[in-house]
């Protein structure tokens, strides 16, 4: 069993930043990312990064939100800019390994929202 500690969600105006964090037990050979679900909606990728450092955003995170991670501290990092309305979530850390052994665990959520 792999523990998620998440951190840094809250209230935030339009345009403004939050950085959220999120500490594993393990980060070694997996990836690590963040999710986030929205009332009515699927959940959806944000970003994620494996403990090599190579990252992936959706489009909606480019450009503004920054992903980054910690071997020594197991933990990985999202730097959240120019915060939308619609970047209001609740926002779930993620870590998986696909190859043996394989694992996919999920944090338990933090909120995010964004309004005037």
């Amino acid at each position: 069993q792999i523990q998620l500690a998440e951190s840094g969600g809250g209230w935030v105006q339009p345009g403004g930043s939050l950085r959220l964090s999120c500490t594993a037990s393990v980060f070694s050979g997996s990836t690590m990312g963040w999710y986030r679900q929205a009332p009515g909606k699927e959940r959806e990728l944000v970003a994620t990064i494996t403990s090599g450092g190579l990252t992936k955003y959706a489009d909606s995170a480019k450009g503004r939100f920054t992903i980054s991670g910690d071997n020594r501290k197991n933990t990985v990092y999202l730097q959240m800019d120019n915060l939308k309305p619609e970047d209001s979530a609740v926002y779930f850390c993620n870590i998986r390994r696909s190859m043996t052994p394989q694992y996919n665990y999920w944090g338990q959520g933090t909120q995010v929202t964004v309004s005037s």
